[in-house]
């Protein structure tokens, strides 16, 4: 059985591709399948962490929902651990005119469900994360709906704040097996329990890490795993963190 997780905020600019690839990553290095969807199909992103290049992903996300290709021919193994576990990314296309194209034409929705449930199927993945679109749309509404676990991810900001509210409702409503959060680029001088005891007062769901504001991670500026290099790393442990919870959940998902 595949588990599905889709990784959301409301707003852009959380972190929240660069957490996904980690988080893929590492349960990866735990020896298990994992497959990624970039559905940010309008500023897609995610594939650069992998270090992928536009000629080095030929077929894309959109073309299987313009009935290009398979979904399988839009996969790419981007990541191989030791024992055994893999990362297949199916990245959104970053060419001008195909964007143009999703904007204009739009697609329909049940064609992303039908990519989720073929790719899970030729792959066997043990995982599908969902690097979805900030704030809430048609797509990404139906992948928190299919999702077994839903992780917000969101920063010490008003604005996230009230945005996750709004989504916190929305995956309730949709009866989501299970919520948690993720508070990330919190500054180190702040009180950590206090942050996470009033996020988890206020929205009623565990926070499953909070994630440090790191001049290291900016740094990294998106240009690799970070936790693959830098794996004592304070934000490298709390992606671990997240995982172990990940992996200790029961898979609901057929």
């Amino acid at each position: 059985m595949t588990r599905i997780i889709s990784t959301h905020s409301f707003r852009g600019g959380t972190g929240k591709s660069n957490i996904t690839a980690n988080l893929a990553v590492d349960l990866a290095n735990r020896g298990f399948r994992v497959g990624i969807f970039d559905t940010d199909i309008q500023s897609p992103g995610i594939h650069i962490i992998f270090g992928m290049r536009e000629v080095d992903m030929p077929r894309t996300l959109n073309d299987y929902l313009w009935g290009k290709c398979t979904i399988e021919e839009a996969a790419y193994e981007v990541f191989q651990s030791r024992n055994g576990g893999q990362v297949f990314l199916v990245p959104s296309s970053i060419n001008p005119n195909d964007i143009a194209r999703v904007l204009r034409e739009k697609y329909d929705a049940s064609d992303m469900h039908n990519a989720f449930r073929n790719l899970n199927s030729v792959l066997n993945l043990d995982y599908l994360l969902i690097d979805t679109h900030p704030g809430l749309n048609e797509e990404t509404l139906l992948s928190i709906a299919i999702s077994d676990c839903l992780i917000i991810i969101l920063r010490p900001d008003q604005q996230d704040f009230q945005g996750t509210s709004v989504t916190v409702d929305v995956a309730n409503r949709l009866r989501v097996p299970e919520i948690s959060l993720i508070v990330n680029k919190v500054p180190p001088e702040y009180d950590w329990l206090d942050v996470k005891r009033k996020v988890e007062n206020a929205y009623h769901v565990e926070v499953s890490a909070l994630l440090p504001l790191s001049i290291d991670v900016a740094q990294n500026a998106s240009a690799h795993v970070f936790a693959l290099e830098n794996p004592s790393h304070p934000f490298s442990t709390g992606v671990h963190t997240v995982v172990d919870k990940l992996v200790t959940a029961v898979p609901v998902t057929v």
